[in-house]
């Protein structure tokens, strides 16, 4: 029963998330991030939060991780005050590489196309 709890927290935390932070952070540098995953442990102590950003920049994304380390406690209030659980999840904040991934995998898919 716990496994399908940790799921329910997981996509309430995405969607609760999601939306603190295109309508509570008011930091330019997090402007572009959409949250892409989050995971959850079991017993609900931590969750790591994956995102993207439409930049690639090695600066962009930096400064995407330090806008959302320093917005990391006004989501965790936030998410206390929205989720109806005993204790807010410590929030972790990771980038997406899957995304990054996927580009680059199309774009050798591509170059394969061109060559044919």
């Amino acid at each position: 029963m716990a496994k399908f709890r940790d799921r329910r927290v997981a996509q309430e935390v995405q969607r609760e998330v999601n939306d603190i932070l295109q309508k509570r952070v008011r930091d330019p540098r997090v402007q572009d991030i959409t949250i892409t995953d989050v995971r959850v442990t079991g017993d609900l102590q931590q969750a790591t939060i994956y995102y993207s950003t439409l930049s690639e920049n090695a600066s962009d994304v930096a400064k995407a991780q330090a806008g959302l380390e320093k917005a990391t406690g006004l989501i965790r209030s936030e998410l206390g005050q929205r989720l109806q659980i005993y204790k807010t999840p410590e929030l972790i904040f990771e980038r997406d590489a899957s995304v990054a991934y996927g580009s680059h995998i199309d774009e050798l898919i591509r170059n394969l196309n061109k060559k044919d």
